[in-house]
């Protein structure tokens, strides 16, 4: 008898906080068949803290560790790190990823970018997780990344239990309120909360297109992974294909 092998279709590999409870189950729930999400934790939010470039021994360490399992893409799942360095600082740590692994990388930061890119929208609405200096540093890369933020608002929870705790209408809820016609999307930051699952509805009230974390995250390591399927739950996004960087004249 010959037994043929179970390749799965592709392997994405995700670091996570160690205080993450959303990206696992999140990531396993709307994964399309055949695609097998891979994961590890590190030290790097609440008493890990620390700069974006002295976390970069962890972060390669992970990435390697990730490569053994042949993972098509890597992902530093965390928003608030992954902008914490910048624009350049964030590219940097890309770049060393995938030189780790030899393999295709990207960031929170860089899904959320290309998925910006990929539904043309420059002008934001922009809400948070987290008290106003985290607001803050993730609005200062978003404005040096380009965007136009048109209204924003830290929602202040107290911590990462709250965060994983707080229900999907409390997301929905503070969204509606922010609704402003002039935005091209509306963001919804951090990889530990459960925004995911009103993408849907509030696509339909807004009319705009809903960003979360861990939708672009998911939505990227797929397309960049090359699995063009379409994931409806995960809104507009999740049916577009990846529109690529323009490229500068010479």
């Amino acid at each position: 008898m010959t037994y043929q092998p179970i390749v799965p279709r592709a392997r994405l590999g995700f670091i996570i906080p160690s205080s993450n409870r959303m990206v696992e189950p999140q990531i396993q729930r709307f994964v399309p068949d055949g695609v097998v999400g891979h994961f590890t934790r590190i030290g790097m939010t609440n008493r890990h803290r620390a700069p974006l470039d002295q976390l970069m021994p962890r972060i390669l360490d992970a990435s390697e560790l990730l490569g053994d399992s042949k993972c098509d893409v890597t992902v530093l799942q965390c928003t608030g790190t992954s902008m914490s360095g910048g624009v350049e600082g964030e590219r940097k740590v890309i770049e060393a990823m995938a030189a780790a692994t030899g393999r295709p990388a990207l960031s929170a930061a860089s899904a959320l970018t290309a998925a910006f890119r990929t539904l043309g929208a420059v002008r934001l609405v922009f809400v948070s997780e987290t008290a106003q200096d985290g607001h803050d540093r993730k609005l200062a890369f978003l404005r040096q990344a380009g965007y136009d933020i048109v209204a924003d608002r830290a929602m202040s929870l107290a911590n990462s239990d709250a965060y994983c705790t707080t229900p999907p209408a409390f997301w929905f809820d503070a969204v509606r309120a922010m609704r402003n016609d002039d935005c091209d999307a509306y963001f919804i930051s951090c990889a530990n909360i459960h925004s995911i699952d009103v993408i849907a509805a509030l696509e339909a009230e807004l009319d705009r297109p809903v960003v979360t974390s861990n939708q672009a995250a998911l939505w990227c390591a797929l397309r960049t992974a090359g699995i063009g399927d379409e994931v409806a739950a995960l809104g507009r996004l999740g049916t577009m294909g990846l529109a690529m960087p323009a490229v500068a004249a010479e």
